[in-house]
């Protein structure tokens, strides 16, 4: 079964749905349904998204990419660091 992959404005838009869904008498099962989601997905993206707005879960998802991107080039300037360390001082 193919996986859907939400943006993060669309996983803010479901979120909300879900909770007009919720407050008007459904259980989460239902609303779930609904939506089109797994009650799994539903608690997962709540835990991570709840009560964000749109623009909030955008500016998130940027950070991340920059986040992981920052850490890519520590890695690899650690990793030049110790391949010269180990070259300036040859013990064969």
């Amino acid at each position: 079964m193919a996986r859907n992959r939400f943006s993060s404005e669309q996983i803010v838009n479901k979120l909300r749905e879900a909770d007009v869904l919720l407050s008007q008498g459904r259980t989460v099962a239902q609303a779930c349904k609904q939506v089109g989601i797994r009650d799994q997905t539903y608690y997962r993206w709540r835990r991570e998204y709840g009560g964000m707005k749109t623009d909030q879960a955008r500016r998130l998802k940027a950070l991340e990419r920059e986040n992981a991107r920052l850490k890519k080039l520590l890695v690899d300037a650690e990793l030049d660091k110790a391949i010269l360390r180990e070259a300036a001082n040859p013990n064969f």
